[in-house]
């Protein structure tokens, strides 16, 4: 009797593990995709917000370099995508201008530049999203958070970027306006943060990369790059983006990602 119970149990054991197997196992690429990019946005939950100065190198395809000075302030929204403000401080032609970005989960995300020069808001229209920022060769939309909800996606291998182990995903823009048809990004495998991503146009051909560099970890948990590297391949052209002196926890509020609040701000 206790032989026959005993090898019951091991039976049961043994279907236990071979149905976890086949659920693993029948899980699709998509599925993993889509459970990768929700563990990316699970570890970066929660930071409240932050400011931090930028700077901004414009590369042209003869090696012509300009130089601009920014800072940013970034509010997590309950139920929603982030809040943001980019304000230019110099050189003199572009001091004052300002882009207010709400960005959302599931409807089209809502853009605001200030031109001082001009003195008047202008809203960026979602057909125009997938144009250039200030002349960089980072677009209006990359310039936004990157809810999970506004891709699909698809798991494609794990790999090795410098070394490091990697997951590779391809998601795909929800909105119709994107200037892209698809993305490939490499996830580190240990702390899930993008690390390389490759843009491909409507065309699907390889329109930019963008590289993350100098990852430092704050408030022990949220991972901030500090050196973005945007590379245009169909015009030689590239952006840095160099990130300092990052501030968590500000306190910020409403009032402060107004769009009144973009002519004012300082």
């Amino acid at each position: 009797m206790i032989k026959r119970d005993l090898m019951a149990a091991l039976w049961l054991v043994f279907l236990g593990s071979l149905l976890g197997m086949t659920q693993a196992t029948a899980q699709t690429p998509e599925a993993r995709g889509l459970e990768i990019a929700q563990e990316v946005n699970h570890r970066d939950t929660g930071f409240g917000d932050y400011q931090v100065d930028m700077e901004m190198l414009l590369r042209n395809q003869h090696g012509d370099e300009s130089l601009r000075y920014m800072r940013s302030r970034v509010m997590e929204v309950s139920g929603d995508g982030d809040k943001s403000m980019i304000i230019f401080d110099r050189p003199r032609d572009v001091k004052g201008t300002a882009l207010l970005t709400y960005t959302h989960k599931s409807e089209p995300d809502d853009q605001w530049l200030y031109l001082p020069a001009l003195k008047r808001v202008k809203r960026i229209a979602s057909r125009n999203k997938s144009g250039p920022f200030m002349g960089s060769e980072f677009a209006y939309e990359d310039l936004t958070s990157q809810e999970v909800e506004k891709y699909t996606y698809r798991f494609l291998q794990e790999t090795e970027l410098n070394g490091q182990p990697m997951f590779l995903i391809e998601r795909y823009p929800v909105d119709e306006n994107s200037g892209y048809k698809k993305q490939q990004v490499w996830i580190n495998q240990v702390e899930y943060r993008a690390e390389k991503i490759d843009f491909y146009d409507r065309k699907e051909s390889l329109l930019k990369t963008l590289v993350f560099q100098d990852y430092h970890q704050y408030l022990g948990q949220y991972w901030r790059s500090g050196e973005m590297v945007m590379q245009n391949h169909q015009t030689g052209k590239s952006t840095v983006l160099t990130w300092k002196n990052f501030q968590f926890r500000n306190g910020f509020t409403e009032s402060d990602f107004k769009k009144n609040a973009l002519k004012r701000a300082k």
